[in-house]
């Protein structure tokens, strides 16, 4: 049955409600008066959150992920454990109510945002319903925010990327907390933070490290966890740190090694240079567990996996008849070409600072309404990629850091992003100073010039 097409009442159509696509929407609403349709092809607003596994937190600091008008978690420091006096990190629960409430006090309560779930944007100004099959249509001058461009893909949402024979049992990462028999053996299949994640769950449940084998075709960089926190002093003297190990860099190589010195980039295996750098945070004590782990698989990608036996593209490794494979193979992040943000037919969101896409929404949310002209806007805020190999990487922070030069030299700019959380190189206009603090700022203006050069040098090679 064809339906009708109901007229929206908006100034702007979101096509999706994950983070960025919240983040932009609470920006835009808090500094211009606008009617937004949120529209997300999932029951709720969270995007991926709503398919992740149940024992995720984020990588990152509560206080930098979410929407610049409401602070997630309330900027508390950990009292326990081994991240004691780091940041708090959200858990997946905690990311899902905190979007809901956001949803709810900040945009319905007031009538500002209009929220269509488990619909999907068909084109050409309409929306249908999965559900009921509604059709909704929205007016020709009512702007098109993509905000799924960069969407990732997760392990409960993919099939797993090579061939499964008969006998074999694969599940996805999501399904580890609802297993009621233990195998003998886990088969743990993924290079990123998904994995990591799973062989600290396992090893965190008693399983012991010569029961796990790790499938890891790339091995990672990462961030020490440690160095990227909400304190300016600290934050900005990671920044200053990095560009001073890029202006001394003989290779890329070398700058990783460098960084990995001064304490801001972590490997598993010292033994072993990697090559990928998507770098999400990892804390130190992670990292001796994940050590423990010795059984690892450096073949490339798996082609199949059978009773007893994974083929790789490099050859083929025995495992135990019972293994359970953990799917945690997924593409992740998204690597499509950069787009100008405000183009012709949409404004497409993407990272602006390096990194940190949460704060990148709101930013362009913030432009989009204090601006008038897109090509003003653009120039502001330049898109930056997400970082996957080494020169990814010095492409992503030198994009990066170029964009804060530009939309930092705004004043009006400047004063906003420095009280919003989001923002990592925030300097909150009640924040006392220090030596510290003081100290990094200086280094980071002795540095800035000659990093980014020789970065943009790296970049390319």
């Amino acid at each position: 049955m064809t339906h009708a097409a109901h007229p929206l009442d908006a100034d702007y159509l979101v096509v999706g409600a994950g983070a960025m696509g919240m983040a932009f929407t609470d920006a835009l609403i808090d500094h211009t008066d606008v009617r937004v349709a949120l529209v997300d092809r999932r029951h709720g607003v969270g995007g991926h959150w709503l398919g992740a596994y149940p024992f995720v937190r984020l990588h990152q600091a509560s206080a930098f992920y979410g929407v610049a008008s409401t602070l997630m978690g309330g900027g508390r420091l950990q009292q326990h454990g081994p991240e004691t006096g780091l940041q708090e990190r959200a858990t997946v629960s905690e990311i899902l109510a905190y979007f809901d409430k956001v949803l709810a006090e900040r945009m319905l309560e007031p009538g500002r945002v209009e929220f269509l779930a488990n619909c999907e944007y068909a084109g050409d100004r309409t929306v249908v319903s999965h559900i009921s099959g509604e059709r909704y249509v929205v007016p020709p001058d009512c702007r098109i925010v993509d905000a799924r461009y960069l969407a990732p893909d997760i392990p409960e949402e993919t099939p797993p990327p090579f061939e499964v024979a008969g006998g074999v049992r694969v599940i996805p990462v999501n399904d580890l907390a609802r297993l009621s028999e233990a195998p003998s053996e886990y088969v743990v299949v993924g290079s990123g933070k998904t994995a990591t994640d799973a062989c600290i769950w396992l090893l965190g449940r008693g399983v012991d490290p010569g029961a796990i084998c790790w499938v890891r075709p790339r091995d990672p960089w990462m961030l020490n966890r440690a160095v990227v926190q909400p304190d300016p002093a600290v934050f900005l003297g990671m920044a200053a740190d990095t560009m001073a190990a890029a202006g001394a860099a003989t290779s890329l190589e070398d700058l990783f090694l460098r960084l990995e010195e001064a304490g801001i980039m972590l490997r598993i295996d010292r033994s072993v240079t990697p090559t990928m750098a998507k770098t999400p945070t990892l804390a130190t004590w992670e990292l001796e567990q994940l050590r423990s782990v010795e059984h690892v698989v450096r073949r490339g990608h798996i082609r199949s996996v059978r009773p007893g036996r994974i083929e790789l593209e490099g050859g083929s490794v025995e495992v135990a008849a019972d293994a359970l494979v953990v799917h945690c193979a997924a593409a992740g992040l998204k690597y499509p070409p950069m787009v100008p943000i405000w183009g012709p037919s949409a404004i497409t969101l993407q990272p602006i600072r390096a990194g940190f896409p949460c704060f990148g929404a709101a930013l362009a949310g913030y432009v989009e309404a204090t601006r008038e002209d897109d090509a003003e806007r653009n120039r502001l805020c330049p898109p930056s990629p997400y970082g996957n190999s080494l020169a990814g990487w010095a492409e992503m922070n030198v994009l990066g850091t170029r964009a804060a030069m530009s939309f930092g030299a705004e004043p009006d700019i400047k004063a906003w992003a420095d009280t919003v959380a989001l923002n990592p190189a925030r300097i909150p206009p009640d924040h006392p100073g220090s030596t510290a603090l003081e100290d990094a700022l200086a280094r980071l203006r002795v540095h800035t010039g000659p990093g980014l050069e020789r970065l943009s040098a790296l970049a390319v090679t």
